[in-house]
This record gives structure tokens, sequence and C-alpha cells, in this order.
């Protein structure tokens, strides 16, 4: 079984906003000792869509990050368009959302979650 890679050389970016939320959420969830997952699944309307959520642990073949306390787990595939990406989170009246500024995008959708590479 392949080991989770913690050598860090993903530049995956959380802004303090996301950090913030990200722990609202997992204190809110009783979740104090998962992490966030984040990865890039086929489908959507531009062809790849972004997938937030939480683990308790690596998985094989993981890149994990510390993000301000915050364990992040990118799985290997995902990991190429993830570079240099930056995860924000933005409040409004609508309820907000988590907000992803890709530079290996090549088109994104208008819905926010979904481009193309």
């Amino acid at each position: 079984m392949e080991m989770a890679n913690p050598d860090n050389q993903l530049d995956l970016k959380l802004t303090a906003n996301a950090i913030e939320q990200v722990k609202k959420l997992l204190a809110r969830d009783d979740r104090a000792k998962h992490g966030l997952r984040v990865g890039v699944t086929d489908g959507g309307c531009s062809g790849h869509s972004y997938k937030l959520d939480f683990d308790k642990e690596a998985k094989a073949g993981d890149t994990v990050l510390d993000r301000d306390g915050i364990k992040v787990f990118v799985d290997g595939p995902s990991t190429p368009l993830l570079q240099g990406m930056v995860i924000d989170y933005e409040s409004s009246l609508y309820g907000g959302g988590f907000k992803f500024i890709n530079p290996n995008a090549t088109a994104t959708c208008g819905c926010g979650t979904s481009f193309s590479a």
C-alpha cells in the first residue's frame, strides 16, 4: 500500500476567511480530528468540478498539507489540477460559499465550481 505524501510540494492556499469557515464547520459537526479533503472530479458544466469534504485521515497517495492547523488532504490525480490554487470563502446575503481561484483553469462556469484545464 502506497503511503500518503507529506512532502508539501503542492502550492495550495486557503485564505483567512476559508480557514475560519472550515474551522467553524469542523466545530459545528464535532469533527475536531478531521481534515479538509480537496479534490477534482470529472463532470460539471466545464469538464471538472471541485469537491470539498471532511476526512479523518489521509489515504494512500494523498498529499497532506497543514494550513493554520487544518490538515488538507489532496489525492494524487487532483494535485496537478490544484497547483497554485487559492480557496477563499465569501459570505453574502444569500449564504455565501467557497470560491476557487485556479490558475490552471482555462475556462470556468457561472456556477463557480466547474472548470476546464
